[in-house]
């Protein structure tokens, strides 16, 4: 599988009020308040005339440096670019800041094997304050492998526009993974389990509950599942007053 990156690195809020003068950019949020403007041919094009070519670093134009050495006035921004096949490929970094660039372009072949703090992009991230718990990657730590290309990227930029901020995108993220949870535990809660015998079918629990088919049946079965885990093997009578008991009480809580 390839991977393909092009783009502009820094604080998510300040990056995204620079890119605003560029046409059809955006910045797709990373981890540690961090942004990607990802460089497209068209922006590419916005912020140095010239179309990209092929090669390492082949955006490093005095018109796109000189952009960058704008930007860099007001915070931190790096340049980076990798290109990987298979696990096999290249990565390229450069830091601007104070109107001058400060660090690179460093580039380097890569292999696969595990991942190295000198890796040029590894490098830059540490420079511009990104931190990884314990061994982690800094590049995996901010999330530059969830998208492959920078129209993925691109892609992502714009699901991020209606957040005003860092901090609006954040919460909107957190409370989409919890909705994400608690939408796991329902399925969990009403689907039944493979391992565990349970002496009535879900025909039988519809008749004596007066259900049709509903995820109510597998909530029920599921219960019973349970019981079974928790007292071991009930008979069918058993079974039929534990699942009248359990209908009582879940019809009061919903």
């Amino acid at each position: 599988m390839s991977y393909v990156l092009h783009g502009v690195v820094g604080e998510f809020d300040r990056l995204r009020s620079l890119a605003g003068e560029v046409p059809q950019a955006v910045v797709a949020p990373l981890g540690q308040r961090l942004g990607l403007l990802p460089v497209t041919d068209e922006i590419c094009d916005e912020l140095t005339g010239a179309r990209r070519e092929s090669g390492p670093f082949t955006l490093m134009s005095p018109g796109f440096a000189g952009r960058l050495e704008e930007w860099s006035r007001g915070g931190r921004l790096a340049y980076v670019e990798a290109d990987f096949w298979g696990g096999d490929g290249s990565q390229a970094a450069a830091l601007w800041e104070n109107g001058r660039r400060s660090w690179g372009p460093e580039h380097a072949s890569i292999r696969v094997g595990p991942p190295r703090d000198d890796w040029p992009i590894n490098a830059v991230l540490a420079r511009l304050g990104a931190v990884g718990a314990g061994a982690a990657d800094l590049f995996d730590a901010v999330g530059l492998g969830r998208e492959r290309d920078p129209e993925g990227w691109r892609r992502a930029g714009l699901d991020a526009l209606d957040a005003p901020g860092y901090d609006a995108w954040e919460a909107a993220c957190r409370a989409r993974e919890e909705a994400d949870a608690r939408a796991a535990a329902d399925r969990e809660r009403y689907a039944r389990r493979d391992d565990v015998p349970v002496v009535l079918d879900g025909r039988t629990v519809m008749r004596l509950l007066g259900l049709p088919p509903s995820p109510m049946v597998g909530a029920a079965i599921r219960h019973l599942q349970e019981v079974h885990l928790e007292r071991g093997p009930l008979t069918r009578d058993e079974a039929v007053t534990e699942l009248r008991r359990w209908a009582r009480s879940f019809r009061r809580t919903r």
